[in-house]
C-alpha cells in the first residue's frame, strides 16, 4: 500500500538522484536500497528518503568503498550518531587516511610535472615520485574516461 508521502516515479528519482534507471533497479536487486513501492499499475515509486540514500551511495562510491562495504552506512537512520557505530566510524577514518595518501602521491606527480615545465627538460637525475604506479587508482576507477 502506498504511503501518504510525496512519491516520485523512477524517471523523476533518476533525475534527482543522478543515477540511471537501470542503476536504481540494480541497487534494489542487490538490496542496497529497499524495494520500491508500487502503484496499482506496478510502476515503481520512491520517497525522498530513497533519493537521499541514492545520493549517499554516490558519495560513498567516490571514497572508493565497494557497494557491499556501504551497506552498514545505508542502514543508519538520518538521526544516527556515527559515534554509536565504532566499526563504521573506524572504516571512514581508514578511508580518509587512504585519500590523504593518494593526495600526497598526486602532489608528488604535480611537483614533478612543475619541475619539468620549469626546467624545460624531461630528463631527471632521478625520479622523485615514490610508491607504486601513481595512476593505477584512477585507471581502476575510470576517472579519466
Amino acid at each position: 500500500m502506498l504511503s501518504d508521502h510525496v512519491m516520485f516515479s523512477i524517471k523523476e528519482t533518476s533525475e534527482q538522484a543522478g543515477l540511471s534507471e537501470d542503476t536504481i533497479r540494480y541497487y534494489e536487486k542487490i538490496g542496497l536500497i529497499p524495494r520500491a513501492e508500487r502503484k496499482p499499475n506496478r510502476h515503481r515509486v520512491y520517497r525522498s528518503e530513497d533519493i537521499h540514500t541514492m545520493k549517499l551511495i554516490t558519495c560513498l562510491k567516490k571514497t572508493g568503498m565497494s557497494l557491499e562495504e556501504m551497506k552498514p552506512y545505508l542502514h543508519m537512520s538520518i538521526d544516527s550518531d556515527l559515534a554509536d557505530f565504532p566499526e563504521e566510524r573506524e572504516r571512514l577514518v581508514n578511508y580518509r587516511s587512504k585519500v590523504e595518501a593518494q593526495i600526497a602521491s598526486l602532489q608528488q606527480v604535480v611537483d614533478f610535472i612543475d619541475e619539468k615545465l620549469d626546467k624545460r627538460s624531461m630528463f631527471p637525475d632521478e625520479c622523485p615520485i615514490t610508491g607504486e604506479n601513481q595512476m593505477s587508482v584512477f585507471e581502476k576507477k575510470n576517472i579519466f574516461v
